[in-house]
């Protein structure tokens, strides 16, 4: 996330720039609805910063409760520009808030933990690191993914890495 913030802040010019709009692959959280599916096309209605912060004995407390916010909203998310969403919303499958990770979920409770904390639907490794850019330059940001793969336990997991681009480039050519 530090290089796709960094590449961002670079390269980003509010003068010529109308959007932003971070596109790949995610990994799919649990949910009470169960996993969606790989190749699924996921619209982010905000991007959470979910592991920014420090775990402690008695639980998570991000970064915000600490003192350092990074964003507006008390539970580090940046809420995509609706405008965006609005128009964006044809192409996916799926919306929903996505959650940014430093370390993948790579166990089934550590998955649950963060969909059960920040009601995120899939995690990535960079979407709120650019939103936080985007914002903080005043320029309107969302976030559109494909499931490339299940979080949790990998000896369990079914990945399609190659399916998922495929479909991410197949919507991108819809843009």
């Amino acid at each position: 996330k530090s290089n796709a913030a960094g590449g961002t802040a670079r390269l980003l010019d509010p003068q010529r720039h109308a959007a932003v709009i971070s596109v790949g692959i995610a990994g799919a959280l649990p949910s009470p609805r169960g996993l969606l599916p790989n190749r699924t096309v996921i619209l982010a209605t905000s991007c959470v910063h979910a592991d920014e912060g420090m775990r402690t004995p008695t639980g998570f407390v991000d970064l915000a409760q600490m003192g350092f916010p990074l964003s507006d909203e008390p539970d580090q998310r940046h809420h995509c520009t609706p405008a965006l969403v609005d128009a964006l919303s044809p192409l996916a499958d799926a919306s929903g808030p996505i959650a940014t990770v430093s370390i993948c979920s790579a166990t089934d409770a550590l998955a649950k933990e963060i969909a059960d904390r920040t009601g995120a639907i899939a995690e990535t490794m960079e979407g709120a690191a650019v939103a936080l850019v985007a914002s903080r330059l005043g320029v309107p940001f969302c976030e559109l993914r494909t499931i490339s793969n299940p979080t949790g336990d990998r000896s369990t997991q079914t990945w399609d890495i190659v399916g998922a681009l495929a479909r991410l480039s197949q919507v991108l050519g819809r843009v």
